[in-house]
């Protein structure tokens, strides 16, 4: 009789479960179906006066000086400027500590570090920008070698880099590293039982093994550097650069869209539109990272029984 009365309250609580996590399913896709449209009406308005071959293809960024100019290379080159600074720095950082971690940390060491290297996504990233403007600069104007050229300017893609890659490693070692710990442990001891070195076998057995999740924690942490503003904001500066070099002041998409979406320019303008433009087209490139992101873990994914 017991077993009777309990068995309709757990169905009920499952359903109650599914309701719920269908409703928040269901809040995501009403969210970035109400971003899409709030970005479609002023971008096809800006569309209507500047066409979208100048837009994506032109090489000079003035939207608010005379005579104006809608090329958005400049800032789009200058967000990925910093992206792929960020990643050079933090992909080995955030790989090797994923290694660490997974293959060499002892479980109570790895409880302590690993925490205490997340805890570096959860720092504002006006600190962090503050950080770089105030710290990283300085430094890298001391110690920055003559033979590579002009040193840093006081904005400059490299110092805003830096910060932002100390932002990624926590996504990429975290992932990678539960990745890594998921690989069954029949791999690990019949390396090891062939004689391969514990260097071996993470880099040869477990790395190969755990190549989806190291994948995807290296896109997410693309997204995430792509769409980092207040980090770019104030170090790199807000100088529309078509160049890769380091020690230049750029603009990124993100610090565009900040600057003057909280200027003084006049709702329905075409500088006021050059915003959800600008957001598309963050908006899509994001989303093409995504689903490039799904494709390569649906490729490498190995499935053990």
């Amino acid at each position: 009789m017991p077993s009777r009365l309990e068995a309709p309250s757990r169905r009920l609580g499952e359903k109650a479960i599914q309701g719920l996590l269908a409703l928040c399913a269901a809040i995501s896709v009403a969210t970035t179906t109400a971003i899409v449209i709030s970005l479609l009406g002023p971008s096809l308005s800006f569309f209507g006066e500047v066409p979208i071959g100048d837009f994506l293809f032109g090489t000079e960024w003035s939207p608010a000086l005379q005579p104006q100019s809608f090329g958005v290379l400049p800032i789009v080159v200058g967000t990925l400027s910093v992206t792929l600074w960020g990643l050079l720095f933090a992909i080995p950082i955030g790989l090797l500590s994923a290694i660490y971690l997974s293959e060499y940390a002892r479980p109570r060491v790895r409880k302590t570090l690993k925490p205490m290297l997340e805890v570096l996504a959860g720092i504002p990233t006006v600190a962090i920008g503050f950080f770089a403007f105030s710290f990283i600069t300085p430094a890298l104007q001391d110690v920055w070698p003559g033979f590579l050229g002009d040193e840093p300017n006081i904005f400059n893609a490299l110092a805003a880099a830096l910060a932002i890659g100390l932002l990624i490693v926590p996504i990429i070692a975290s992932i990678s590293e539960d990745a890594m710990s998921a690989v069954p442990d029949g791999l690990r001891e019949g390396a090891y039982a062939m004689g391969a070195t514990r260097m071996k076998v993470a880099l040869r057995v477990i790395f190969p093994a755990a190549l989806s999740g190291i994948v995807a924690s290296i896109v997410l942490g693309v997204s995430r550097a792509v769409g980092e503003t207040m980090v770019v904001l104030m170090a790199a500066g807000a100088t529309p650069n078509l160049t890769f070099n380091p020690v230049e002041s750029i603009e990124a998409m993100t610090a565009y869209i900040a600057i003057t979406g909280t200027g003084d320019i006049a709702t329905g303008t075409i500088e006021y539109n050059t915003i959800f433009a600008v957001g598309l087209l963050l908006f899509v490139s994001t989303l093409v990272m995504n689903l490039i992101s799904i494709r390569l873990v649906r490729k490498y994914r190995e499935v053990y029984e």
